[in-house]
């Protein structure tokens, strides 16, 4: 009965592991529509990345407290990175949350295509309202930020 159980908790963990998709040419525009008219957060990081893991272990405490909240993250690794990628997603509480990673042997066209004025340092979050519009900050947002942000355009 024990592995049983063990097994049906195993197969359920699996299901809740988001795929991480290719971000390719065209792939913001993609996550944008997914989005249509609900706000939401996009987070760029990385898996060497310094200060990313507090911002991803503060979005998952977020995610915890406020779980209507849409949250992409995006990878600015590779795509044989993938299972490291997932691993750490999971590991801050991210699992099951729409994942990409970079996967254009040029990532600057990508940086480009996300935000021009963004030179690629990580971690890169922007906020998307209802309507669309976004406001990118670079560097760890505080918690309370982002508590404060969710408090007005998600519930």
């Amino acid at each position: 009965m024990k592995r049983l159980l063990l097994a049906i908790a195993l197969l359920f963990a699996g299901l809740a592991q988001a795929e991480v998709r290719p971000f390719v040419a065209g792939s913001l525009q993609q996550i944008e529509n997914e989005q249509r008219g609900r706000p939401f957060i996009l987070s760029l990081w990385s898996a060497s990345c310094t200060h990313c893991p507090a911002e991803l272990q503060a979005l998952g405490d977020l995610l915890r407290r406020q779980p209507r909240l849409e949250l992409v993250i995006v990878a600015t690794d590779t795509p044989a990175d993938a299972p490291e990628l997932q691993r750490l997603a999971a590991s801050y509480g991210l699992a099951g949350r729409a994942q990409w990673v970079f996967a254009d042997v040029q990532p600057e066209r990508l940086r480009y295509e996300i935000d021009r004025r963004w030179y690629g340092e990580l971690p890169r979050t922007y906020f998307y309202d209802r309507q669309h519009r976004r406001l990118g900050r670079s560097g760890v947002v505080p918690a309370g930020e982002l508590e404060r942000w969710v408090d007005e355009h998600v519930k």
